[in-house]
C-alpha cells in the first residue's frame, strides 16, 4: 500500500480493529447507519454522479451512494485491508456493478484531479495527522463546485455510548477521552475548527449542523457491554486493568445499559453528530 502518511492509523485498521470492524461489519452498521440518509441527501447525488467515500470501512455508505448514481460510479477509499475484503464481498453480492474499493490513505491518496463529484464520509476523517492537507487533497480530487458532505462525532457529553464509558471512571483509566480537538474520534468535535480547517483547505459555503440517530449496539444489556468493551476504547481501558477489575468493570457497564433498554430487548443509544457540508473552489 504505497503513500501512506498516517501509519500508525494504517497499522490499527489492517491489524485488531480493522479485524474487529471488518466481523461486526453488520452492528457497527446498526450503530451508526441512522446518519446514512442524511449524509448521502446532503452530498446532493444524482443519477451520473461520480462518488468518493473517505474511510469507507466495510463500504455500506458506498453502496448506498452507488445505487443513487446508477449511471455514475462509487469508489470506496480506506486504510484497511480487511475491511475493503468485506465491502468487496458485499459489493459483489448485491451485484452492483457501478462500485469500487481501493486501499489508500485520502491525506495523500493521488487522486485523479476533478475526478469526483461529491465525496462522502461516515466517521471517516477524524483521524487524519495533517487535517488540513487532508481535506485539501480531497478537495483537488472534486471537481470545481463539488461537494463534500460527512459525519463526524460532536460533543461527546451528548453521545450516550462515551456517557456509557464514561460510567467506568474510577475503574479504569478514562482519563481526557472524549475532550473536543484531541487527537481521535473527538478531533472535529469543535464546529468552529472544522470550518477553520475546511476554509483553510479550500472550501467554501462551509454548514455544520448537528444531527441525531439512535443506533442498535445490542440484544440486552450483557450483549452490548459485551461488544462496546470490544471496541477500540474499550479494549485499550480494560488492558491498563487486572482480571478483577475487568469484571467489575463489565457489570458496571452492564447495569448502566439496561437504562438504555428498548421495548423490543434491544440497547439504543443516541448519537450526535455534525453533518458536514462544503463546496470546492
Amino acid at each position: 500500500m504505497p503513500d501512506i502518511a498516517n501509519t500508525d492509523q494504517a497499522e490499527a485498521w489492517n491489524g485488531s480493529e480493522g479485524t474487529h470492524w471488518a466481523r461486526h461489519q453488520d452492528r457497527w452498521n446498526a450503530v451508526n447507519g441512522g446518519f446514512d440518509h442524511p449524509l448521502l441527501h446532503a452530498a446532493a447525488i444524482t443519477g451520473e454522479h461520480r462518488i468518493l467515500d473517505v474511510g469507507c470501512g466495510s463500504g455500506q455508505t458506498t453502496r448506498r451512494a452507488a445505487r443513487r448514481a446508477p449511471r455514475g460510479r462509487a469508489l470506496g477509499l480506506d486504510l484497511s485491508a480487511p475491511m475493503l475484503a468485506e465491502a468487496r464481498a458485499r459489493a459483489k453480492e448485491e451485484g452492483l456493478g457501478n462500485v469500487s474499493f481501493v486501499q489508500g490513505d485520502a491525506q495523500v491518496h493521488p487522486f485523479e484531479t476533478a475526478a469526483f463529484d461529491a465525496a462522502v464520509s461516515r466517521y471517516g476523517v477524524m483521524f487524519f495527522a495533517d487535517p488540513i492537507a487532508a481535506f485539501g487533497n480531497i478537495g483537488r480530487a472534486l471537481r470545481p463546485g463539488g461537494r463534500l458532505a460527512f459525519v463526524c462525532p460532536a460533543d461527546a457529553t451528548l453521545n450516550d455510548w462515551v456517557t456509557a464509558i464514561g460510567s467506568l471512571r474510577g475503574l479504569v483509566p478514562v482519563g481526557d477521552f472524549g475532550t473536543p480537538g484531541l487527537p481521535g474520534m473527538f478531533s472535529l468535535a469543535a464546529a468552529d475548527r472544522i470550518r477553520a480547517v475546511l476554509t483553510t483547505a479550500g472550501f467554501t459555503a462551509v454548514t455544520v449542523d448537528r444531527v441525531h440517530a439512535h443506533g442498535v449496539w445490542g440484544h440486552g444489556a450483557e450483549d452490548a457491554a459485551e461488544f462496546l468493551l470490544g471496541t477500540g476504547p474499550g479494549r485499550y481501558l480494560l488492558a491498563r486493568a487486572d482480571a478483577g477489575t475487568r469484571a467489575h468493570a463489565r457489570r458496571v457497564l452492564t447495569d448502566h445499559l439496561r437504562g438504555h433498554l428498548a421495548a423490543d430487548g434491544t440497547v439504543r443509544l443516541l448519537s450526535t453528530s455534525w453533518l458536514v457540508t462544503a463546496d470546492r473552489r
